[in-house]
């Protein structure tokens, strides 16, 4: 039996872009046979967005309030969930992620070598093929320093949204799901939690359009509130799951 995927998009004010990038994983799929499922989290955007999915027929849940980028993931988790999927991707609606990513991304945990699967700009510097600015770059290694800090292990591209990971996570997600920049607390949590992890190499693009839902790069407060989580679950005790 094959593994049952699910893209879960999350898209807020993405009128310029949502279309293409939903277009761009149907026409990959039917030209390399693959059987991806689409979600698409309408975060209670203010523009077009959601009359868009509506006339193009594009598979969506429409949220009555604006959760924010990890309400909106984490209502994808809980669509997984409730209809069994074994894999879920985020895959981001702005046209930064590419489609074609999408099979290294799922392999290992397809191959039983990880448990979630990160989807990496500087894991192999060939394919970050659009710089990001100075600040975003020095957060991330911060933000990678602590991450190794707490669990022992080294994280590349800590705020990596094109991110898998299989079924039991989907699991947990469900259940409970950080409200603010999730990527670098999941990420700590889960190998606190002894789950298997890879990192793997994909390129990503310059936004389409929109505006991104990262705004507070130069943010002391940012990288306090992002620090002082890590630092929080290092303390804190979690059952190991192997």
């Amino acid at each position: 039996m094959s593994a049952k995927i699910l893209l879960i998009i999350p898209a807020y004010n993405e009128q310029e872009c949502i279309l293409k990038t939903y277009d761009s994983i149907i026409t990959y799929c039917a030209e390399y046979n693959m059987d991806y499922d689409v979600i698409v989290i309408n975060d209670c955007s203010k523009d077009s967005t959601s009359a868009i999915l509506d006339i193009n027929n594009i598979p969506h849940i429409d949220l009555i309030h604006n959760l924010g980028i990890g309400g909106a993931v984490q209502t994808g988790y809980k669509y997984a969930k409730e209809n069994n999927y074994d894999i879920a991707v985020q895959f981001d609606g702005d046209g930064q992620h590419d489609i074609r990513y999408v099979q290294d991304i799922i392999k290992p945990i397809l191959e039983n070598e990880a448990e979630f699967v990160i989807g990496s700009r500087f894991v192999d510097n060939k394919n970050d093929n659009f710089r990001s600015s100075k600040a975003r770059r020095i957060g991330i290694h911060i933000i990678s320093f602590f991450i190794k800090l707490v669990t022992g292990e080294k994280i590349f591209d800590t705020t990596s949204g094109f991110r898998a990971v299989n079924k039991d996570i989907i699991e947990q997600f469900s259940k409970s799901y950080p409200i603010e920049y999730p990527e670098p607390i999941t990420t700590t949590e889960l190998l606190k939690k002894k789950y298997k992890f890879s990192e793997v190499p994909v390129k990503m693009h310059e936004r389409i359009g929109g505006t991104s839902s990262i705004k507070a790069w130069k943010s002391i407060y940012y990288m306090i509130n992002v620090i002082l989580t890590i630092l929080i679950i290092k303390i804190r005790r979690y059952p190991s799951v192997h």
